[in-house]
């Protein structure tokens, strides 16, 4: 029964929600696959793809298979993807040396990449936790107590240029080192690597929502054990720190500033959008992608609906480019609409 009560509304908003037509004319943020970047992790060998127990549809790629998933990526769109090894324990050490072997094997898959797909932008992550037995994601002083910033620094500026010479188009230094985004700059500029690009980790925060990553590549020191990063990684609650490290990266030569987990930072994305003109990419993290598949798993949340929301809400905070787990099945969902 059609009611006889009516308001006085010269503003009725939703007006501009009547139909799909409409709210499409209106819409003002929306996902493209061109704001995406996926994270992918090599192994040694050959073999098929390993799965990762914690990231449902995450694999750890030989360099064989890697070369596939990356033309199956470039296929979709996708305009990006980042790179994480995942090596095996008789090369790591105290010191992450491997890291600087020039037949690692990051840098072979980066020269088979190149050579494969060149069209993709291709990233190279820069930091030592994948290659340290300790896990961290630098050297230890000599006491073995806590990162040693500038001997850390030391070596990823060396990291930094094997992956620029080996054809990657961009670095991105994940330590959170003071300095480091300087110093990596300053070393690829001496070699002559201006179009090097430096995405930089600018804002990553101390969080427990790394533990599937960790697994991923095999840098967790013991399982079910969090490894603390809190002396180089931002304590949670610090906005104004926050700004203050990604000001800094942009002031260091710093092309793409980065933060990092994304769906809890959501205000420091909006806060740093506000304060650089820079490009601000966002990591939406393992432990993001990981919650969404298992509440979905207990068919409490709409896997799809709710994975679409999450990269949503990054891009509308303000983020330029989104790092995610779910970069190729997003890609495959846009290109059916």
């Amino acid at each position: 029964m059609e009611s006889k009560f009516q308001l006085d509304l010269l503003r009725r908003l939703r007006r501009l929600r009547t139909g799909n037509c409409t709210r499409a004319l209106v819409r003002e943020t929306s996902l493209s696959v061109n704001d995406l970047i996926a994270p992918l992790f090599v192994v040694e060998g050959e073999g098929p793809p390993q799965p990762v127990e914690a990231m449902p549809g995450v694999f750890r790629y030989s360099i064989t298979d890697l070369l596939k998933e990356c033309e199956s990526i470039a296929g979709l769109g996708i305009p990006a993807v980042l790179l994480f090894p995942c090596l095996e324990s008789s090369v790591k050490s105290p010191s992450g040396i491997e890291a600087l072997n020039e037949n690692t094997l990051v840098l072979k898959a980066i020269r088979a990449i190149k050579e494969a797909v060149p069209e993709l932008t291709l990233i190279a992550d820069i930091a030592l936790d994948p290659y340290t037995t300790h896990g961290h994601d630098g050297v230890l002083n000599h006491a073995g107590t806590d990162v040693d910033n500038d001997a850390t620094v030391a070596t990823l500026g060396q990291m930094a240029l094997l992956s620029a010479e080996a054809g990657v188009d961009w670095v991105a230094p994940s330590d959170m080192m003071d300095g480091r985004v300087g110093y990596i700059r300053s070393v690829l500029d001496k070699h002559r690597l201006f179009e090097t690009s430096v995405l930089a980790y600018s804002a990553k925060f101390a969080s427990p929502l790394y533990g599937p990553f960790r697994t991923a590549v095999g840098s967790e020191v013991e399982k079910g054990i969090y490894l603390d990063k809190r002396t180089y990684q931002l304590e949670p609650g610090n906005r104004r720190q926050a700004l203050k490290e990604a000001l800094l990266d942009e002031e260091e030569g710093a092309d793409v500033l980065m933060v990092k987990p994304a769906g809890g930072y959501l205000d420091i994305i909006r806060e740093l959008r506000n304060a650089t003109h820079l490009p601000i990419a966002a990591y939406q993290v393992s432990g993001e992608y990981a919650q969404i598949h298992a509440a979905a798993k207990m068919g409490w949340m709409d896997l799809d609906r709710c994975r679409d929301e999450s990269l949503l809400s990054i891009k509308r905070a303000g983020a330029d480019m989104i790092l995610t787990y779910f970069a190729k099945v997003v890609a495959q969902s846009l290109k059916v609409q």
